[in-house]
Formats: C-alpha cells, sequence, structure tokens
C-alpha cells in the first residue's frame, strides 16, 4: 500500500476516545499520517481538515482477520478495490486477504501478484498465503519465500488440512518463520457434505446437514497438534458451544492459541434457513441459539479473541441457485461493527434491536473498548500489523493515524443496494442495526467522510 498521510493535517473534533474505562472526550489533531495531539477543545490551525466527531466515539480502524477479495480469479464477485471501499464503509483499515484465490496464493508469485492490486486501495490489504499448493492438502508452500514478502497468516481457508501428519509438519515449518497457521476446522468425511448445520431445523427441511462434531474433531486434534508442537495457531470462524469449550481449556492450558469467531454465528441461528434462501447458506453452517450464546460467551470471557467478518462475496446467480447447490458465504464488511455491537455490546434495554436479543444471555455485556480489542486490537496483533503500520494501536501522540469514528447511537437499515461490494449477498438484509461508522481515516488520510467514501 502507498505511503499515506504527507503533509496533511486533520482534526477530529467533538467526540470520545474510546479508552481501557469509559470514554474520554477529546479532539484528535493528526499530521503527517500520526496523532500529534489528544486533547479537549484543540484549535485548528490554518488549512486543517476539520471532522465533526459529536456524539460519537473515535477508536482504532478495524482489522478484520478473514476478507475474501476474490481477486484474482473471481472479479465478477469481488476486486481488491471494491473489498477495501467496502471495508472502508465498515470502519476498515487493514483487512488480511484469503488465500482461496484463482489462482490460489501459495507461491511467492502469487503474493507479488495480490500485492501489486493492493497498491492504491484505500486500506491497507495484508496477504495470506495458502498451507498447501492449490489448497489440495497434499504437499506444503514454501513458507519460507512467502513469508520474505511480508506474508504472515497461512491458511486453506475454506477446506481444513485434512491430513494431520501434513498439518504437523506444516506447524514444524511455520515455528522458526514466526508466521501463524489459520485452520478451518472441518473434517471432511464427517461433514459429509452437510449444507446446514445438522439438527432440528436440518431434520425438518430435509437438507443434508453437517454435525457440529466435523468442527470439533478438528479443533481438537488441532490443538493436540499445537501442543505437541508449541507452535502458536488461529482458529477461523469457530461456531459451536464445544469448540468454545476446547479452546478454553486450551487456553486455560497455556497452549499458543487464538480464535475468531463471525459476526453472523454471534447473531443468527439455523432457523434462518426455514425459508430457504440460500442467503443463509455458510461454511461453518449456522448453528443453534445455544451456540451463539455460547461463542458470544466466549467473546466475553475472552477465550475467543477476535471477531472476523469472513467477507464472502458472490455473485446474484450464484445464490439464486437451489440451497444445496448454492456456494456458502455472505458478505460482512459494511455490518461487522454494528452487528458485533448489538449483539455483544446492548441487551433490551440499552436498544439492541429485537432480533439480536437472546433469551438467557449473560447479564454482563462487553464494553465498548473490549469490542474494539475484538474488531482492532487482537486482530491487528495476530496478523502482524499493530507495529510496522500502526493498526489497532492505542490513540495516542506519537501513534500512527489509524482510525474509525463510530456513531453509537445511529439505527439504520441494511439496503443491500447500497453496498460498496460487487456482491449482495448479505443476510441482513432489511434488518435494523445500531452503530454507523462516519469517519475512517487511514495512515492519517480520511478515505470514509460523514459515511461516504471519498477515495
Amino acid at each position: 500500500m502507498a505511503e499515506r498521510g504527507g503533509g496533511h493535517r486533520l482534526l477530529l473534533r467533538g467526540g470520545s476516545v474510546v479508552a481501557p474505562v469509559g470514554g474520554q472526550r477529546a479532539d484528535v489533531l493528526v499530521e503527517g499520517g500520526m496523532i500529534v495531539a489528544v486533547a479537549p477543545g484543540i484549535d485548528a490551525p490554518p488549512g486543517t481538515e476539520v471532522l465533526d466527531a459529536s456524539g460519537c466515539v473515535t477508536g482504532p480502524g478495524l482489522v478484520d482477520l478473514h476478507t475474501h477479495l476474490r481477486q484474482p480469479g473471481r472479479e465478477d464477485a469481488e476486486t481488491v478495490e471494491t473489498g477495501a471501499r467496502a471495508a472502508a464503509l465498515g470502519g476498515y483499515t487493514a483487512v488480511v486477504a484469503m488465500p482461496n484465490t484463482d489462482p490460489a496464493t501459495d507461491s511467492a508469485a502469487a503474493v507479488r501478484a495480490v500485492l501489486a492490486l493492493a497498491r492504491g486501495a484505500c486500506v491497507e490489504v495484508a496477504v495470506a498465503g495458502a498451507i498447501t499448493v492449490g489448497r489440495a492438502g497434499e504437499r506444503l508452500v514454501p513458507f519460507a519465500e512467502m513469508a520474505a514478502l511480508g506474508v504472515r497468516l497461512f491458511t486453506d481457508d475454506g477446506r481444513g488440512v485434512q491430513h494431520a501428519g501434513l498439518m504437523r509438519r506444516a506447524l514444524e515449518y511455520a515455528r522458526p518463520l514466526g508466521v501463524v497457521l489459520a485452520e478451518h476446522c472441518e473434517d471432511e468425511e464427517l461433514a459429509g457434505g452437510g449444507s446446514m448445520h445438522e439438527g432440528a431445523w436440518s431434520s425438518r427441511l430435509g437438507i443434508p446437514g453437517q454435525p457440529a462434531i466435523a468442527e470439533e474433531a478438528m479443533v481438537e486434534r488441532d490443538l493436540g497438534l499445537v501442543r505437541l508442537t508449541g507452535t502458536r495457531m488461529h482458529l477461523l470462524h469457530l461456531s459451536s458451544a464445544r469448540s468454545v469449550a476446547l479452546v478454553r481449556a486450551a487456553r486455560a492450558e497455556g497452549l499458543p492459541v487464538t480464535a475468531e469467531v463471525t459476526p453472523h454465528h454471534l447473531s443468527l441461528t439455523d432457523a434462518e434457513v426455514a425459508g430457504y434462501d440460500p442467503v443463509f447458506k455458510v461454511n461453518p453452517p449456522l448453528r443453534t441459539a445455544a451456540d451463539v450464546l455460547a461463542v458470544r460467551a466466549g467473546v466475553l470471557d475472552g477465550t475467543i479473541d477476535a471477531v472476523a467478518t469472513d467477507h464472502a462475496p458472490h455473485p446474484p446467480e450464484s445464490k439464486e441457485e437451489p440451497f444445496d447447490t448454492a456456494p456458502p458465504g455472505m458478505t460482512g464488511l459494511e455490518t461487522a461493527f454494528a452487528v458485533a455491537y448489538g449483539a455483544l455490546c446492548l441487551d433490551g434495554a440499552t436498544g439492541a434491536p429485537p432480533w439480536l436479543t437472546a433469551p438467557g444471555a449473560s447479564p454482563r455485556r462487553a464494553s465498548v473498548a473490549e469490542l474494539f480489542g475484538a474488531l482492532s486490537v487482537v486482530p491487528a496483533r495476530v496478523a502482524g500489523l499493530d507495529v510496522a503500520s500502526g493498526h489497532g494501536g492505542p490513540i495516542r501522540p506519537g501513534a500512527r493515524a489509524q482510525l474509525c469514528v463510530v456513531d453509537l447511537a445511529a439505527r439504520w437499515t441494511v439496503d443491500p443496494a447500497t453496498s460498496a461490494s460487487r456482491s449482495r449477498n448479505t443476510p441482513f438484509a432489511g434488518r435494523e442495526l445500531v452503530g454507523r461508522v462516519r469517519h475512517t481515516i487511514v495512515g492519517g488520510e480520511a478515505v470514509v467522510v460523514d459515511g461516504k467514501a471519498v477515495r
């Protein structure tokens, strides 16, 4: 990504700054891409671009560990440019591009190609590499060559590495390089080609189901491999109560593992499939209300470290196929903050939309600072973007200006037709959300102003 900031000066005026306890009323002055002052009532020097943050909170720009940008190969669904713009509108200053492109990002040449596409994007685009060549699960990629180009995260996302011995070797190669293997936990034999969660709803609807054990068996296997090798691992889009329990026990044991959950697994259940609409088909599938409560509890107690979108755009004709043949995946960059905010921070008494309130939910709710931790601070650390580029960092003088400004009181209805993404497969169409991004600042430059993309 091109260097941003230059000598430009910008002032965020009238808001509060996210702090570990409560919020601190403060303006934020940015110059040359860096934060130079954080204090109430800062006077704007001549020539300063002033953005109104009244009634809003300013937090570190969001970082997505799990974005499918589809380019190269499926530009009809998304491009780096359109996906980056959708990310900026959602408050993201950086995203990690998944490697299940065509061809897969499984070599140094493929990494260079995606990095070239990312030059000039309105947010930083980090590149994840595949674990195996072609994501076929047979031969390991050249980790060292790809890591030398800055690849920090390796994953065969969309598929789990089925061969345990191969995964062990991958972990052993990864450890001295300091890179992170991120696993899509799915035992394909146990999954059996199921199109939704196996349970009461799959039986009622007559749709082949995928049992939760297909995820949980691989979570358990991979935690054993982490125990054996001592290599750090990140678990992608966990969705079941038992998966959360397994990670909780591993963390208590001291294993070097991090985990993520998606906004849709925090908010939607398999009951959504009752209308046979393929927009609700996703992998791993939407699960039960008990699983939703368990993954929420996992975020609240720190078992699950990050909220990641798994933004998976598909062209309309793909999602118009029958449920069992339609591809899995949902868009999520522009709705992630609001969905996570409603699911984790609000309840019926504090203004959560009725469809997001869950009977039996924990009485404890996340603070706004904790939400930014899961959406920004920890993802930046996992992706290695916290040091070099300053993503997820504290809002203080001397820090790189990677920021987003959010109106926590704004209520809005999701309209797919207004999305910046090339695809429209959002499961939240027509639903009311609370909390909307007003401004996004990348490297000191405003890329979203008053909810509109400006570059």
